[in-house]
């Protein structure tokens, strides 16, 4: 993170799909911002294990732990988040981070592939939400969450010109992540602050395999920027989890690089 004004979290933060892309970038600001970290992962034991080895080294004064958890369980995401909150210590903030996408044209999309987005995209980001609220809820504590949603929830991303990236399913559920955050904020308020944060285009491992001449198009009509670094979106996500933002609910800050403008 650049250096400024400085942003301190307490406690422990817990962060779904926290190890890879923007995720991980979540877990590297928390833990510099002084939190314990928390990374939730579904399958990938090796990310999991290389992210929590890279964290800890940089940031010695952290715990830093990978808890694996299928979030649109909705039992297994209470259990995880109940043990986080016991072996770690003082719960105080989420990062509703963990998403998937299947691309495909939406005459070739099927039950099964709405069931892997939104059940992880929506029906994850409210179970994950729901868990941590719940432990602030009973425990009388205060605490704050960070939903990542996307540019995508107010337009459709294009492969080439006038050639729409087909992703339907990934679209729509972003955007009802956006409307399930003021959702939430106004149920839980004043206890809970629930914002999101919609990210544009942004350079992460992903992005570097996406096919060549979406990176091309892309590339050419981002207009103030091409991609932005991971950095630079988790920094505006640990301050709308901390004190700083203590103002701030339901709100979604699209941070896109311009691209909306247009």
């Amino acid at each position: 993170m650049s250096s400024g004004l400085p942003i301190k979290l307490n406690g422990t933060v817990i962060i779904t799909g926290g190890t890879r892309g923007i995720g991980l970038a979540y877990s590297c600001a928390a833990a510099h911002a002084g939190a314990n970290v928390a990374l939730i992962f579904r399958q990938r034991r090796e990310d999991a294990d290389k992210a929590v080895e890279e964290i800890q080294k940089k940031y010695k004064n952290v715990k830093v732990k990978a808890y694996q958890c299928d979030v649109s369980d909705v039992e297994a995401t209470n259990k995880t988040f109940h043990q986080i909150d016991q072996e770690m210590g003082n719960l105080s903030g989420l990062m509703a981070n963990a998403g998937r996408s299947v691309v495909k044209p939406a005459m070739e999309l099927n039950e099964e592939d709405f069931r892997v987005v939104f059940g992880t995209n929506v029906l994850g980001v409210f179970n994950s939400c729901r868990a941590a609220a719940k432990i602030w809820q009973e425990s009388h504590r205060s605490g704050s969450i960070v939903i990542t949603g996307s540019m995508s929830a107010q337009i459709i991303n294009q492969a080439a010109t006038n050639k729409p990236l087909t992703q339907a399913f990934y679209n729509s559920s972003k955007a009802a992540v956006v409307n399930l955050t003021k959702g939430l904020a106004a149920e839980w308020a004043p206890r809970v602050r629930v914002n999101c944060i919609s990210p544009g285009y942004v350079d992460t491992d992903q992005t570097r395999h996406m096919d060549k001449n979406i990176i091309k198009h892309q590339e050419e009509n981002v207009p103030l920027r091409r991609f932005a670094e991971p950095r630079e979106i988790s920094s505006q996500a640990i301050f709308l989890l901390s004190d700083l933002a203590s103002y701030m609910t339901g709100s979604d800050v699209v941070l896109d690089g311009g691209q909306l403008i247009w």
